[in-house]
């Protein structure tokens, strides 16, 4: 039996790593990490791809370094939450896409009136407006016409030759990412912009009409007007998104590739 485990131990050192690294990518990424997807799935599905994955680390040169860990050292419990940082940190910056129709839905509801029509997310576990599950449920469908899934697949791959195995990775790839949380709300917002400026034009003219005719009830007319306008300004953009959802993910691998490209070269 000892001699079965001495055997067994490089392999499972050799797919330990790149497993932490996978899983933790997977479990901060857009709709594979998501409360809907069981985590036994994630597990499996991160088992295979850390098989999958050992030839680029044999090619990237980390391989006999790794073997040399103690598994029951300080230094082995390092090597995972480094693993596990790289990981969550190039998920996180695929997750800021999705992200950015969460915040867009949630504006358009503030606006149309539909940000009381609150139900069950069953995507995050939480409870969240209609236009938001809409908007998301657009961008999942959206993420695996573009082979989403092959993409973080790539990256998963590139990342094993940028940032190898117990060698450390730049801080400025945590910078990177941490300064794109405001590209998060200025895209968002950007995109709910025309909904916004009609919804207020529309306020605009009822207060208006409000010192013309005060004996009318506008807070009940008002109200159903802004939610049409809000509607059909959503009917005109909503097309576009899935255009702007590609750009967006473009320019998060644009950001990995350099940060990337940078690590290499240094």
């Amino acid at each position: 039996m000892e001699q079965i485990f001495n055997q067994l131990l490089p392999f499972m050192l050799a797919v330990w790593w790149p497993f932490c690294r996978i899983l933790a990518m997977l479990s901060a990424s857009p709709v594979i990490g998501d409360a809907m997807v069981p985590v036994p799935v994630r597990v499996l599905l991160s088992l295979i791809l850390a098989i999958l994955m050992l030839p680029v680390m044999q090619a990237s040169g980390a391989s006999r370094e790794l073997l040399s860990i103690d598994p029951f050292s300080l230094h082995a419990i390092v090597a995972t939450l480094e693993q596990a940082v790289i990981g969550f940190i190039l998920g996180l910056a695929f997750h800021f896409a999705m992200s950015v129709m969460s915040v867009l839905g949630y504006l358009v509801s503030s606006q149309v009136g539909f940000s009381m029509a609150v139900m069950n997310d069953p995507l995050n576990g939480t409870s969240s407006d209609v236009i938001t599950g809409l908007l998301t449920i657009m961008c999942m469908i959206v993420f695996f016409a573009i082979d989403g899934h092959l993409v973080l697949t790539g990256v998963i791959g590139a990342s094993f030759k940028a940032w190898p195995v117990g060698q450390g990775f730049a801080p400025l790839l945590l910078q990177t990412v941490a300064y794109n949380v405001a590209w998060i709300f200025a895209a968002a917002m950007l995109l709910a912009l025309p909904i916004v400026f009609s919804t207020m034009v529309v306020q605009i003219g009822f207060g208006f009409l409000n010192r013309v005719a005060p004996s009318l009830n506008l807070f009940s007319l008002g109200f159903s007007m802004i939610t049409i306008f809000g509607l059909l300004m959503l009917a005109q953009i909503v097309r576009f998104i899935p255009e702007h959802y590609i750009g967006m993910t473009n320019r998060v691998l644009d950001m990995l590739q350099e940060q990337m490209r940078m690590a290499h070269g240094g």
